[in-house]
């Protein structure tokens, strides 16, 4: 029996996981990501500041340390991005009931609501003002834990 896939969008730190070392699920997923989580794990990489985004690019050797960012650069075909187009006007939305959230937050919703997925959130995410707009804005979410080494 096949399962249907899920549709799931992640975190910048757990795309990053996913691209160094795959995030070793259990079920089958669609897997997106939104530009603001997309471009801070771009910029992790390449500027790399050892906070936990960056962390992992810096445990690698050079030669893998460089081919890890370029994949990153050139995200995989298999994790999508959405359109902004109905995105974006849900944005605006919800910046009107919730004016202090900020535009990587905003989006992150919007894309929830529009994708009608799950956001999975690093132990990071989960810990911030996001999961609490989430649960007021009717977004499925969860914590992924990103196992030790």
């Amino acid at each position: 029996m096949h399962s249907t896939p899920r549709l799931v969008i992640i975190d910048d730190r757990l795309l990053i996981e996913e691209l160094l070392v795959g995030l070793g699920r259990d079920e089958p997923v669609v897997m997106h990501t939104t530009f603001y989580w997309y471009y801070r794990a771009c910029r992790a990489a390449v500027l790399g500041a050892g906070g936990h985004l960056s962390g992992p690019f810096q445990q690698l050797a050079q030669a893998q340390q460089e081919r890890a960012i370029l994949t990153l650069l050139e995200l995989r075909s298999d994790i999508l991005l959405p359109d902004s187009r109905p995105v974006v006007p849900r944005m605006a939305r919800i910046a009107r009931r919730h004016p202090r959230l900020n535009l990587l937050n905003l989006e992150a919703v919007a894309v929830g609501q529009v994708l009608a997925g799950t956001l999975w959130l690093s132990v990071e995410a989960a810990s911030g003002v996001l999961p609490a707009v989430l649960d007021e804005e009717r977004v499925d979410w969860r914590t992924f834990e990103i196992p030790a080494d």
